[in-house]
């Protein structure tokens, strides 16, 4: 059973969460506007990450006995100067996500709350896969500059990452 402060903490999350996969979509479209489609891709790429971040907290609620309440999501920023200033937008959004979840670390301690400090400890090894994916874009972005050669090829290479349920739809003609 949560508690209280635990329950709402982490039905504060499920928002963060999905706000997150607002905010990805949010720059998908601006990179596909901008005709950057690999970087739209990994935006929305992305997004659906984010989805299911909010849906294994979501998930995990029910199975401790909890209930969910979703709340109102805020429009997020969608315009930016460069692909740089995008993912300078990104990497400081997951160090935001990182603070989060080491916040709900720390009342699961106080709470003395073992599974769910348990359950998080994923979510503290994927924030610093977040982080330093995105970090590391940021840095090719500043060495490539303004070179379009350069964001051709990044991207080219962006373009890669495969989204599921986008694969799923595409291959049941959706």
């Amino acid at each position: 059973m949560l508690s209280e402060r635990m329950l709402k903490a982490l039905n504060e999350q499920v928002t963060k969460e999905i706000f997150s996969a607002y905010f990805y979509l949010a720059i998908a479209a601006y990179f596909k506007d901008k005709g950057f489609d690999g970087f739209a891709n990994w935006m929305e790429a992305q997004a659906e990450e984010e989805l299911g971040h909010a849906l294994r907290i979501y998930d995990y609620i029910f199975d401790r006995g909890g209930k969910v309440e979703l709340e109102r999501i805020e429009k997020p920023k969608g315009d930016f100067t460069s692909p740089l200033k995008a993912f300078e937008a990104v990497y400081l959004h997951e160090v935001g996500v990182t603070e989060s979840i080491y916040k709900l670390v720390e009342i699961a301690e106080e709470e003395k709350d073992r599974a769910t400090y348990q359950f998080l400890q994923w979510f503290i090894e994927e924030q610093v896969e977040e982080e330093a994916t995105a970090k590391a874009i940021v840095d090719k972005l500043k060495i490539i500059g303004d070179n379009p050669q350069g964001l051709f090829m990044l991207d080219r290479e962006l373009g890669q990452r495969q989204a599921r349920l986008r694969s799923l739809l595409v291959q049941s003609g959706q």
